[in-house]
């Protein structure tokens, strides 16, 4: 707040004064950071809680296994033999084997390398939904 002086006769004017009393804004702050720092290990971060793979079902007796290798390659897999070395010919060959058995389609399992970008397994995955595939899972190594 600024302030002026009486003028006295014979006086000079004094100047305007303009103090702002700081000392109580730095107690208040210090009570803020004092407040902060005994409630922060009170507040819990969000976590992400994945599926462990010593809780995971059991893998289907004769699945369709999609495998991803670690370059990004697909390929199928049924009962240890190659099907097919191409996305295309995977869709045409799961397509084919679900319509065989429309009443119970077998079972498709995705088996991805550990060290492949996770875009690249939602990728396939998606597009295994979009060709209406149905019973699509993922496969993981039981601890």
């Amino acid at each position: 707040m600024a302030l002026l002086a009486r003028r006295s006769p014979g006086r000079r004017a004094r100047r305007m004064l303009a103090d702002i009393n700081v000392v109580p804004y730095i107690d208040v702050m210090l009570v803020l950071v004092v407040i902060l720092m005994v409630s922060a290990p009170f507040v819990n971060p969000s976590l992400v809680n994945l599926p462990s793979v010593g809780k995971s079902s059991r893998a289907p007796d004769k699945p369709l296994e999609v495998v991803i290798k670690r370059d990004g390659a697909v390929s199928l897999r049924a009962g240890g033999r190659e099907l097919a070395s191409d996305l295309p010919g995977t869709l045409a060959e799961i397509k084919a084997r679900q319509k065989a058995s429309p009443g119970n389609p077998p079972p498709v399992v995705i088996a991805a390398d550990k060290d492949l970008r996770y875009e690249q397994v939602m990728q396939v995955m998606s597009t295994l939904q979009k060709e209406n595939v149905a019973r699509v899972g993922l496969a993981v190594r039981q601890e």
